[in-house]
């Protein structure tokens, strides 16, 4: 249920409110909108329970939620979440773009990447430290070691950095380092790193699996948010069809789709996305178009001598030009990158 207070609630008026929603053994979410304050009322229905809201004075009307996904839902906050940290933006017209190297290999090799995307106007760096791969013998990444060069990048460049967490043990470690923790595809619906990130109330970028619809993504989102984080951003990375052609099938759809049933930012990743470079450029510009927060992009020194997804990143070079094509339509559109 959303329970809209009166306009000029008083933040004491609206703590008692709180105290009396979760004394009914319900979970309290506040909200605050533009003109009014409104509090989620989230968990097991039981009878009576709007009646009883309804009836206190300084409540004007209780509302149910009608998604499955409740705090996620435009119904709870109409107006978008803003995702802010260091160098980063996203929402509301706010393009940010996270770009970098899928794993950090070297020193020489992240401090180069971190230097060019800043240079051509990206805002996050991104590398995998913790790398999840399919084969058990493929490289797993740098580990610490890779978060304590992240940690450096950003200390030379002001970029923020954007790194995966893979389990709930890793939670802590990570975000030590890192400004946003990324739940990977693989994650999605990992219930108990969702929550685990949650916890921590650091900004999270959480992918879509290749298989998940969009309730299933939107629910795994309000794991997160449920535990008191309100900075969550979902990330459409592509999805698994009969297509052979790309990696994934990137459905840049999601993007108006998700902004109809969510207030979260929407980020889309044409690098895992497509699979190939020379594709990543126009899917990069055609997010845009559809109105994207946001764009993750791998990007690498030497594409060819990458250890891991050398086929989707861009050079440096490929990457400012992508970057220059992405702001005419930015700009046409009346959006800021």
């Amino acid at each position: 249920m959303i329970v809209v207070m009166k306009k000029g609630a008083s933040a004491e008026v609206v703590q008692d409110m709180v105290r009396r929603v979760e004394g009914m053994g319900l979970k309290a979410h506040v909200i605050q909108g533009t003109e009014r304050t409104v509090i989620a009322a989230v968990g097991e229905k039981r009878n009576g329970e709007r009646e009883t809201l309804e009836s206190y004075e300084d409540v004007e009307k209780v509302v149910p939620i009608l998604a499955p996904y409740k705090i996620a839902s435009r119904e709870v906050k109409p107006d978008p979440t803003v995702v802010e940290i260091g160098s980063f933006k996203a929402g509301l017209g706010h393009i940010g773009v996270i770009a970098g190297p899928c794993s950090v290999e070297s020193e020489d090799q992240i401090m180069s990447v971190a230097a060019d995307v800043k240079k051509a106007g990206a805002t996050a760096l991104r590398g995998g430290a913790f790398k999840p791969r399919t084969s058990p013998y493929s490289f797993q990444g740098l580990k610490e070691e890779g978060l304590q060069l992240l940690a450096a990048a950003r200390e030379a460049t002001g970029l923020a950095v954007v790194t995966e967490v893979m389990t709930p043990g890793q939670v802590e470690l990570v975000a030590n380092y890192a400004d946003v923790l990324q739940v990977g595809a693989r994650n999605m619906q990992n219930y108990n790193l969702l929550q685990a990130v949650g916890e921590t109330l650091k900004p999270v970028l959480l992918k879509r699996g290749p298989s998940a619809t969009m309730e299933e993504f939107l629910l795994a989102a309000e794991y997160i948010l449920d535990q008191g984080n309100k900075h969550v951003m979902l990330c459409e990375r592509g999805v698994r069809t009969f297509e052979t052609h790309t990696r994934f099938t990137l459905p840049l759809a999601s993007v108006p789709y998700l902004q109809e049933k969510t207030h979260l930012p929407v980020i889309v990743d044409p690098s895992h996305g497509t699979g190939k470079a020379s594709l990543v450029p126009p899917m990069c510009t055609a997010a845009v178009a559809a109105g994207c927060d946001g764009l993750m992009i791998e990007v690498h020194p030497n594409p060819h001598q990458a250890v891991s997804d050398g086929a989707q990143s861009l050079t440096p070079e490929a990457f400012q030009h992508t970057m220059q094509q992405c702001r005419k339509v930015a700009e046409v559109l009346g959006y800021t990158m």
